[in-house]
Formats: structure tokens, C-alpha cells, sequence
């Protein structure tokens, strides 16, 4: 059962429990773009979100790689750990794709030579703008000693993720993630793996619209955003 509202963000709403260190993540439908400039619904996005979250997450934690997953207790809620997430979205980006695109000129679908890891100030006022290692050091926002390990953390997951999206005939452009630290100072894999936090493009279908599988349909209105979630999930439930 859930307690107490802590926080409410875009996509899930996060509750409090009997215990502590353990908090309830509920998924939710609404589907928001551009710093929540563009708001609407995904049908059933919350459920589909929660099972695919869930099942990477666990893939995740096979690889060895910590995550704040604990179970997934019903269609659309997780148990999490309890963390204090970074201000610092961690991004990863395997070919050039929106706003890097805009930023440095690259042609949309450019593969890059090596993965880049690019950090971004989670801070919705400031439209959550990019940073340097040395802004994330004047703000305070990690320890040098941190920010090492965030760059080896994600590149870690991006290996595992690549290799687990390709299985399911899906080609991983980008995704960001959230990380934060548990009571003894560990830095675990937070927030979510989905369609709403990665690029996900279909390995058989050329065509540059048709084959975007996340959230882009939403921000680019293509149509079709709930079905494409949904296979999406029925690909990587299967794998």
C-alpha cells in the first residue's frame, strides 16, 4: 500500500511506505515534451513504462550493475530503493540525434565513433541546460570522484543496453538517465529505462519517421505513439 505524496514529476509520482529506505514509484500516462511545453496522454503509457522499466532494470542487476529496482508489485507501481537523486542527467548518445543535432551542426542518424556521455543541470527553470565537469564542480553538484564514476556508470549501462535493444531488433541512438545515492553512499541506476527516456529505432525499417519506437512520436506528432510503445514492450518482455 502506498503512503505519503513525496513528489510528483512528469511521469511518476513517488509514495512512501512502512519502511524507509523503501518507497512505491507509480508510473503515470501523461506524456509531456520541451520542458513540458507540450503535455498530453499515451493510452496505458504508465503500464507499459513500469513493465519495461522493471524487466531492464532486472537485466540490469544481472549485469551487475545497481539499480534502485526492488519488485514490481502491480501494472503500473515499483518498489524502489530510497535515493537522493544527482541534479545531473547523464546522457549517452550512440548516433546524433535531436538536440545535438541542433547544437553541433551533425546530420540526423550520423553513427559517432564512440559512444558520448554528456551531462545536463537537472533544473526544469533553467531548462535543464548543458554542463561541463567544471560547472558540475563550481555548483557542487557531484565530487570529482563521483563524476568519474557516473561516466564509467553510464558507458557500463549503454554497453549492456545496446547489446540487450539489439536482441530486440532495435537500435539504441541515445538515453538518459538519473542516478542517486542510497543511504551508505552508493550510486545506483534511478528513475527509468523506457521509450520516454530513449531513442529506440526499428532495425528493419529505413524509412527516418516510420521507424522511431519512443517518445519522438510524441514530441514530432508521427501517430501511432501508444502502438509503439506497446511493441516495444512486447519485444523486450520477450527477451
Amino acid at each position: 500500500m502506498s503512503g505519503t505524496k513525496l513528489y510528483e514529476g512528469k511521469a511518476k509520482i513517488l509514495f512512501t511506505t512502512d519502511d524507509p529506505n523503501i518507497l512505491l514509484s507509480r508510473y503515470k500516462d501523461d506524456a509531456t515534451a520541451f520542458n513540458a511545453l507540450k503535455k498530453g496522454t499515451i493510452a496505458n503509457k504508465g503500464e507499459m513504462n513500469c513493465a519495461i522499466a522493471s524487466h531492464i532494470f532486472q537485466y540490469l542487476e544481472k549485469q551487475g550493475l545497481a539499480t534502485h529496482f526492488i519488485q514490481q508489485v502491480s501494472p503500473n507501481e515499483m518498489q524502489v530503493s530510497a535515493v537522493q537523486i544527482l541534479p545531473i542527467e547523464v546522457v549517452v548518445r550512440n548516433i546524433a540525434a535531436g538536440s545535438i543535432c541542433k547544437r553541433l551542426g551533425l546530420p540526423q542518424g550520423q553513427e559517432l565513433k564512440q559512444p558520448l556521455v554528456e551531462f545536463f543541470y537537472k533544473n526544469d527553470d533553467l531548462g535543464d541546460p548543458l554542463i561541463t565537469d567544471a560547472h558540475v564542480a563550481m555548483l557542487e553538484l557531484a565530487t570529482p570522484e563521483q563524476v568519474v564514476q557516473l561516466k564509467k556508470l553510464a558507458l557500463d549501462i549503454n554497453h549492456h543496453l545496446q547489446a540487450f535493444f539489439d536482441r530486440c531488433s532495435l537500435i539504441l541512438v541515445d538515453f538518459k538517465v538519473e542516478i542517486g545515492t542510497d543511504a551508505s553512499g552508493r550510486l545506483l541506476l534511478a528513475d527509468e529505462i523506457s521509450p520516454d527516456t530513449c531513442r529506440l529505432w526499428d532495425k528493419a525499417i529505413a524509412d527516418p519517421s516510420d521507424r522511431i519506437m519512443d517518445k519522438d512520436r510524441f514530441r514530432q506528432d508521427l501517430g501511432n505513439i501508444a502502438e509503439a510503445y506497446q511493441e516495444v514492450m512486447k519485444r523486450v518482455l520477450a527477451v
